[in-house]
């Protein structure tokens, strides 16, 4: 016998997470189940050690807003990134203002900066700040070429430097940490309190459309102790990270044809020397290598877990074949179905830079990778740090009608045309645009909700809708009254 349910959250992560506390927020009266594979919520990629826990804000990561061939700066997608945080920072402020968060310590004020070396790099970098400096969401970045200054910014990455080495550095005071694992757990236990389900050690081994219009989940557990579990419900999310793939498959859905997935693997070097942290508040982005995805910007990163200061370095990329960091290693192979082999070949072909990238990240020593540490903090001690294995990443290849294939590095909601199922498929920004994100996909699943639902999603998120880079006196009051409710610096 299945058991029904209006609504069926597939994944216990943030974006999950998020969509049930918006439609429990919107539509009260609805039955909402959420279903873990896992033992627990937020064990994958929102889990503090699989991710950066970088606000992503673009106030520091420089692929958003790179050198273009004519030698410009288009600041737009920056704007864009910067514009859907804010969205995200509205909605967590309105739950503790509320009082549906009660641990507002998953956001930490931590400064972001971008950090470069060499003369070429410096000119981008300034050439960055004049484009940046005039947009209201950067109007307090500062930039310098002066030691001493980016000293005062991050002694931990000038100290011990070559002297005759040219660097320059953008600073910005109101840049962020979050956890997100913190986050996550704290709405999944106000959504259990407020009546979700939410069923753990849950595998979906089968979802079907029925006549009528239903979703069938066929579940089992991945105990041996449980019975199997059907749902029946009309709206299924998947939102299962890199999982989400393989779920909008077994679906079925015509908008999922031609999708396939490319995963990345990462590690991380972790410090948690009460001393040398100490030393450090700022999370400094560097430049990418030549080939390397957008999400293996090195980076010497603050990070807050657990009421704990550290600092962390990385990402290394490297591969394996399963598209969750529990997952299988047939993941990949069983993916690859006759109607994403082309474009999974063609992406491939084309981008055999990243493939020559990812080996020679596989085959560095522990060694190899020290020393790209020491390009950010030369006078790192090799005994502090020790490597840690991050979350799965899984990048969307996709059809293209001219190059039949690409590999997007993003994210992206593919929901069938009548709204009665969505996935999110992709990496970064992801957790930081989780709100935005999954105010799209209520947009798109549920249009006819649309007017009744605006006037809560108003008091929700008070300046959704509107651009607060356009509206100076309005961002001015709203990043200043939720860096108030959520404790960090403005």
């Amino acid at each position: 016998m299945a058991e029904a349910t209006d609504v069926v959250l597939v994944g216990g992560g943030i974006m999950s997470a998020t969509l049930g506390v918006l439609l429990k927020e919107l539509e009260p009266s609805w039955e909402i189940t959420l279903i873990e594979r896992l033992e627990d919520v937020a064990l994958e990629s929102s889990n503090a050690w699989n991710n950066a826990g970088t606000g992503h804000s673009a106030l520091c990561e420089l692929n958003y807003a790179p050198l273009t061939a004519d030698g410009t700066i288009d600041p737009t997608r920056a704007l864009n990134i910067a514009e859907q945080f804010h969205i995200s920072r509205q909605f967590w402020a309105t739950l503790v203002e509320e009082g549906k968060l009660t641990d507002r310590t998953f956001i930490n004020s931590v400064p972001h900066m971008s950090l470069v070396m060499n003369a070429d790099h410096c000119s981008y970098l300034q050439k960055r700040f004049d484009v940046f400096k005039n947009q209201k969401l950067f109007e307090k970045m500062e930039f310098s070429t002066d030691r001493a200054k980016i000293a005062e910014w991050a002694p931990l990455v000038v100290n011990g430097r070559d002297e005759n080495q040219s660097i320059a550095a953008n600073y910005s005071a109101e840049g962020t940490d979050v956890d997100f694992g913190s986050l996550t757990r704290q709405m999944v236990k106000y959504l259990s309190d407020k009546g979700v389900k939410i069923k753990f050690n849950r595998h979906v081994d089968d979802l079907n459309r029925e006549s009528d219009g239903a979703w069938v989940l066929k579940t089992s557990s991945t105990k041996d102790d449980d019975d199997p579990l059907t749902l029946r419900t009309r709206f299924v999310f998947l939102g299962a990270g890199g999982g989400a793939l393989t779920l909008l498959q077994k679906s079925g859905i015509p908008e999922g044809k031609g999708y396939g997935g490319f995963p990345v693997s990462g590690l991380f070097f972790r410090n948690s020397n009460p001393e040398t942290a100490a030393q450090h508040n700022a999370k400094v982005y560097g430049q990418a290598s030549v080939g390397a995805p957008p999400m293996s910007v090195p980076h010497l990163d603050t990070r807050n877990v657990d009421g704990q200061r550290h600092l962390m370095f990385g990402p290394y990329a490297g591969f394996r074949p399963n598209f969750l960091k529990q997952g299988s290693l047939m993941d990949l192979p069983m993916s690859i179905h006759m109607d994403n082999l082309y474009p999974m070949l063609r992406a491939g072909w084309a981008n055999m830079p990243l493939t020559k990238y990812l080996l020679g990240e596989l085959r560095k020593t522990k060694e190899e990778r020290f020393t790209s540490l020491l390009e950010y903090y030369p006078e790192a001690n090799p005994d502090d740090w020790e490597l840690i294995t991050a979350g799965q990443r899984v990048q969307i290849i996709k059809k293209d009608p001219k190059k039949g294939g690409v590999l997007q590095f993003g994210t992206e909601i593919v929901a069938h045309a009548d709204g009665s199922l969505a996935a999110l498929l992709g990496a970064s920004p992801g957790a930081s645009t989780a709100v935005p994100l999954m105010i799209k996909l209520i947009n798109q699943c549920f249009p006819d909700h649309a007017e009744s639902w605006s006037g809560r999603l108003k008091e929700l998120v008070p300046g959704y809708g509107i651009k607060l880079n356009d509206n100076p006196s309005l961002a001015d009051e709203i990043i200043s009254h939720n860096a108030s409710v959520l404790g960090i610096h403005h």
